[in-house]
């Protein structure tokens, strides 16, 4: 990468975006809303069960001007998903900055792997046991996700519970090619445990990006 490109990088002013798109948000809290989401590329969490790991490295995706990116996204929605990969690999500032002049709602993704930047108006925290959140972003998540891979995940689960606001609403969400073995688990957890909820990822069984 060019020596000025990474200090644009470096500074938010550029961001290496993987996709972006205009779909109907799939998961958790907000799920069934229309949303413009960006897909920015880079991760070292590493979990072997994800399903966008050409996200991965961020060498594969462009560098594209962050003002470019909002334009994109303000064309067709005032909700704005930012996710990845793992955003906050990233600075988030300008391009959070720029979202909110422009009128829009502002939300992420993120493992809460690295620390907080930008300016949020929707959190979702999804960590992972591969690489625990940073511990300030705890208490600004307004809505935790967890991954129900194996039966451990429960315990797991509930550490992370045990850290997040009151108000911070919380899912636990099948991984997806093992849904059929843990939805019924998932089911009766939440029933005997009603502080959790379900999240499905609804926009793969309405075949939607």
């Amino acid at each position: 990468m060019q020596e000025r490109v990474k200090k644009l990088v470096d500074q938010g002013r550029m961001l290496p975006l993987m996709e972006e798109f205009y779909t109907i948000q799939g998961e958790g809290y907000h799920k069934g809303t229309a949303a413009y989401f960006i897909r920015i590329g880079g991760c070292d969490v590493g979990c072997h069960w994800c399903d966008v790991k050409e996200s991965w490295n961020a060498e594969l995706h462009p560098p594209t001007d962050t003002n470019v990116i909002i334009d994109n996204a303000i064309k067709y929605s005032n909700v704005v998903v930012v996710t990845g990969g793992e955003p906050l690999t990233w600075d988030m500032g300008v391009l959070t900055k720029g979202l909110k002049e422009r009128g829009a709602q502002t939300h992420i993704e993120t493992s809460g792997a690295y620390l907080l930047s930008g300016t949020w108006d929707w959190i979702c925290l999804s960590p992972k046991k591969v690489k625990l959140p940073e511990p300030g972003i705890y208490s600004k998540a307004n809505e935790l996700k967890c991954i129900v891979y194996n039966k451990s995940d429960f315990a797991f689960a509930e550490e992370q519970a045990n850290q997040v606001s009151d108000d911070c609403v919380l899912y636990l969400q099948p991984e997806w090619s093992v849904r059929d073995k843990m939805i019924p688990l998932i089911v009766a957890y939440v029933m005997k445990n009603p502080k959790w909820k379900v999240s499905l990822q609804t926009h793969k069984y309405l075949n939607i990006p």
